[in-house]
């Protein structure tokens, strides 16, 4: 089976991320290409995306630096970079459970310089 891969850009910050085989991954595949606004909690962006995804039953709170998710609450996309204000830990912590449906290939280092009510844009990278 093919991964799906996408490019998610800042401005002139781009990134790189391979999305999961699930249905998360498949209805944000199928939005393509998006642009939104994006805000920040922590070491977490995250910017409106539309979809009625409902919560796996995979769904968590604790992630790991990287991940792609899908919190239905907010009907957002979110990519964890590093902890959050709910963080126990080194870890990202979403507000309550999300959906992950993707992984980041490229440096996180360089999501530290997002800033909230900047642009984002994602498009769909072909293999």
């Amino acid at each position: 089976m093919t991964q799906n891969h996408i490019r998610i850009c800042f401005g002139d910050t781009c990134i790189r991320a391979r999305l999961l085989p699930n249905r998360s991954a498949d209805a944000v595949w199928q939005s393509l290409p998006l642009e939104a606004v994006v805000n920040t909690w922590g070491q977490e962006l995250y910017f409106s995306l539309p979809l009625d995804i409902p919560m796996d039953n995979d769904a968590r709170e604790i992630l790991e630096p990287g991940d792609l998710a899908y919190w239905p609450v907010g009907q957002t996309f979110c990519l964890f970079f590093g902890p959050t204000p709910v963080s126990t830990d080194h870890r990202p912590r979403a507000a309550s459970a999300v959906n992950i449906f993707g992984k980041v290939d490229d440096d996180l280092e360089k999501l530290r310089y997002i800033l909230s009510g900047d642009r984002v844009s994602v498009d769909r990278l072909m293999n």
